[in-house]
């Protein structure tokens, strides 16, 4: 019996089982091995060969390997002082190639890799997982490793193995679940997906990559390998970024669904992609003089119904527009143009797509098992389980990736309160009590503190989309807070879009939602928000939510808007809402641009570009945000007549007297205390002619007498115009500080 002959009869079994697709180590028997009598042999599974040869000493030396399975296995013995082969297989139809033997070449996933991710610190997870084209022993090919520590066998396919999970099973490492291979001559461009039997031996779905840095379109969802040649010219605003968030700084944000916004003109079932976006949507946003552009999420995601957030590809900016270098150029190109780009971010739920991270090898490894910790019944989808420590390492990993390699400067955090209650939106009996009995999610609270932290260690920032009353949002984390950036104030909007939704002739009777804010405005690092869901699901626009008739409409929306960009907290705006959009939004359409047209939507557009401008050139209205100090009532009282009027101060003690007049009624004479005596000039006046209003007001200029009012030793005498806001400012600058 000679040694092929041996080793067959040896390893019938093991055989049987890898052209099955049951084999879970072909490590231990594909490559190079040395038997026990001191030769060393090589095995290899190429099914549809009809030969194979070892080829070694640069190509010019054949070695027939033997038939050991009839569904393709063969065996030879590895000549003495040879190192290194290759394989050349012939094919039925008298093709052949000569390739790698992926058996051949060690683990690269280095030790210090596998202790961090066994104990889910990995800083940079997204170069220790997933692909990665790489060159080991000067060969060149793409390595592969995924996490699933319960199942028993995975194998990457793709159109380099015919898509046979039988030809490419990875090595596992143990420890920690993870997978791993090195598969020569496969590189950028290649489609690929995970094939997994569970630990009971059932074919699962085939999986992408849970930190694939790119995807092919829907229904495909195979991952893409993918590496970067993009060369960064943003380095000063990257360095510029650094060290502790300047909470003094102008925010003002243009929240934006990027396949919505504008559409080619000869093409408009398509949306414009990345780099037409690098053009024309930076281009607009730095002429309506916004600081910041967030989108709507670019994870990559299986419905574009869900508008991003039920993402599959938490690593991967969204193919519909590009692929991520195109999204790396968008991002450059709005730092060289001085604007900020914020991406919202989805780590409270994901889809149950086949293909995506449910039950991945078979078991509830990102969820909950119990579906009342693990399903969101209002949306139909999974919670990542926050007290796993590979789970947080990979959501914390890939918010990360978005600040390292596409140099975004924050993340929005969607749906927070759907984390820190483990009784979200469910009723008695669908949810598990902590530990103490109360519903606050323990796991979820460690890991927001635990990523906010990374997130600001790294130099950006952190919004919270957080509709409760849940204190320290904003704080950080070493005073007991949650350590995000900023919180959205959905009190504020709830409360001011109900009070302009009232006929003016009603709002006395509301007055308190237009004041009641300020009653905790300084209680958290706040942004006000107009936001994307102010105008789904029936909600209708803004526009639409004004009470009176187009003219009123208009005017109603002008004051608001003002109102607003005078409110203590920085700003945001879903794009249309400059446009005074009428429709309700709609993803499969750009904006209704035609109504540019009109002189009344041509002058709100106008109104919310020099509030962009008065907003960020004028330091009262942004530097003292989060203080009292920069805040003070006139006049919260007047129900009457529904006016409300304040102060802004900045540092130096300089500001502005806003008042809002939020009737149909002009208002003769109306008279308000002020700090000092003298000139005062309108900065802005919402029912300008230029903004499409009546054109009433105050010339421009007028006086403060030194009259007693309000408390205050001098009285402003003014014309309020119907349905509007005034922005003054004192001219005398040494009597006003």
């Amino acid at each position: 019996m000679d040694i092929l002959d041996a080793d067959r009869r040896a390893h019938g079994e093991a055989l049987n089982a890898l052209v099955r697709g049951h084999c879970n180590n072909p490590f231990a028997l594909l490559g190079i091995h040395r038997l026990d009598s001191g030769e060393r042999i090589v095995r290899c599974f190429q099914p549809g060969a009809v030969q194979v040869f070892l080829v070694y000493a640069g190509g010019k030396q054949l070695a027939p390997m033997q038939r050991v399975h009839e569904q393709g296995v063969f065996c030879a013995v590895m000549p003495a002082r040879k190192r290194r082969y290759r394989l050349k297989v012939v094919y039925g139809d008298g093709n052949s190639r000569v390739m790698e033997d992926p058996y051949r070449f060690p683990s690269i996933l280095g030790e210090l890799d596998l202790h961090l991710l066994g104990q889910g610190s990995h800083q940079q997870i997204w170069k220790a997982m997933g692909s990665q084209c790489v060159k080991v022993h000067g060969v060149q090919g793409t390595r592969f490793s995924v996490w699933a520590p319960n199942a028993l066998r995975v194998s990457v396919i793709g159109d380099f193995n015919d898509w046979d999970g039988r030809r490419h099973v990875m090595r596992l490492h143990p420890g920690n679940g993870v997978w791993e291979i090195f598969v020569p001559d496969v590189g950028h461009g290649t489609l690929y997906k995970y094939e997994i039997l569970d630990g009971k031996g059932n074919l699962l779905p085939s999986k992408a990559d849970p930190i694939g840095q790119y995807f092919e379109p829907p229904p495909g969802n195979a991952s893409v390998v993918y590496q970067s040649a993009y060369a960064w010219k943003d380095q000063d605003w990257v360095a510029a970024r650094s060290g502790s968030p300047r909470l003094d700084q102008p925010v003002s944000i243009y929240e934006v669904h990027l396949g919505s916004w504008r559409r080619p003109e000869s093409d408009p079932s398509r949306s414009l992609s990345y780099r037409e976006l690098a053009r024309e949507l930076v281009d607009y946003v730095v002429d309506m003089g916004f600081t910041h552009i967030e989108l709507l999420p670019v994870s990559e995601h299986p419905f574009s119904g869900s508008w991003g957030y039920q993402p599959i590809g938490m690593f991967a900016p969204t193919c519909r527009f590009g692929e991520p270098d195109d999204f790396r150029y968008f991002v450059d190109c709005c730092h060289q143009a001085g604007i900020a780009v914020i991406v919202d971010w989805v780590p409270a739920h994901f889809p149950r797509d086949a293909h995506g991270l449910g039950r991945f090898d078979g078991t509830a490894l990102y969820e909950h098992e119990d579906p009342r910790k693990g399903a969101h019944p209002d949306w139909g989808t999974l919670v990542f389980n926050y007290g796993r420590n590979e789970v947080i390492n990979y959501l914390i990993g890939s918010a990360l990736y978005w600040i390292e390699e596409f140099h975004v400067d924050s993340i929005r955090v969607d749906a927070v309160a759907s984390m820190l209650y483990l009784d979200y939106s469910r009723k008695k009996g669908e949810w598990v009590p902590n530990e103490n009995g109360g519903n606050e999610n323990y796991a979820a609270v460690a890991f927001l503190r635990k990523l906010n932290e990374a997130v600001h260690a790294h130099g950006a920032t952190s919004y919270a989309e957080e509709s409760t009353a849940w204190p320290g949002v904003s704080r950080p984390t070493y005073s007991g807070g949650l350590g995000f950036t900023y919180k959205w104030n959905m009190g504020w909007m709830n409360d001011s879009l109900s009070y302009m939704h009232e006929d003016p002739v009603h709002r006395r009777f509301h007055h308190d939602k237009m004041t009641f804010s300020l009653v905790y405005a300084f209680s958290e690092n706040f942004v006000l928000p107009l936001s994307h869901d102010e105008v789904v699901h029936g909600k209708g626009s803004l526009f639409d939510r004004m009470p009176g008739d187009n003219w009123q409409k208009l005017a109603n929306l002008r004051a608001y808007y003002a109102s607003m960009f005078c409110h203590p907290g920085k700003k945001l705006l879903f794009m249309g809402s400059e446009l005074a959009q009428q429709r309700e939004w709609n993803h499969d359409r750009e904006l209704d641009w035609y109504l540019l047209d009109q002189p009344g939507h041509q002058g709100a557009q106008r109104l919310v570009r020099d509030l962009n401008r008065i907003y960020s050139g004028t330091p009262a209205l942004h530097e003292i945000d989060f203080s009292a100090d920069g805040f003070e009532w006139l006049d919260a009282d007047d129900k009457a007549n529904s006016v409300i009027s304040w102060i802004r101060r900045a540092k130096d003690g300089r500001f502005v007297v806003c008042v809002s007049n939020f009737t149909p009624v002009v208002r003769h004479h109306h008279r308000i205390g002020v700090p000092v005596s003298g000139r005062y000039r309108e900065l802005l006046n919402t029912d300008s002619e230029i903004y499409g209003g009546s054109g009433v007001g105050n010339l421009g200029v007028t006086e403060a007498v030194n009259v007693q009012t309000h408390g205050r030793p001098a009285a402003l005498e003014l014309v309020l115009p119907p349905l509007a806001t005034l922005i003054l400012e004192p001219l005398d600058e040494s009597r006003a500080s």
